[in-house]
């Protein structure tokens, strides 16, 4: 399954992921720039903030408990497509998802 990154400044970058995996796991180990994770995973920062491009919104669903909460901490403006990529995890209906990140996560 694969997922297109799309930085601020429109560079594209594709990554194959895992069922399972969480986006914010795939650009980590991808060296995608525009998503820290700063705390591994368990949703304590919003240094893997994200857009889900409004085309899959509903494909991804709604955001988490707790994620609103963290995304009033995020350095960049938060949109109605915000997500922690730490708390969507990939699965099949979801290959091709595009996520656009914020100019800036600190």
């Amino acid at each position: 399954m694969n997922i297109t990154f799309i930085a601020a400044d429109g560079t594209e970058t594709r990554v194959e992921v895992a069922a399972g995996e969480s986006i914010m796991r795939a650009a980590v180990q991808n060296d995608v720039d525009g998503i820290i994770g700063e705390c591994g995973g368990s949703m304590m920062c919003a240094t893997c903030h994200c857009y889900v491009d409004d085309a899959w919104a509903d494909a991804v669903g709604p955001q988490e408990d707790g994620e609103s909460d963290l995304l009033d901490c995020a350095a960049a403006e938060v949109r109605l497509t915000s997500r922690l990529s730490c708390q969507i995890k990939m699965r099949p209906e979801l290959d091709g998802l595009t996520i656009h990140l914020p100019e800036a996560q600190l």
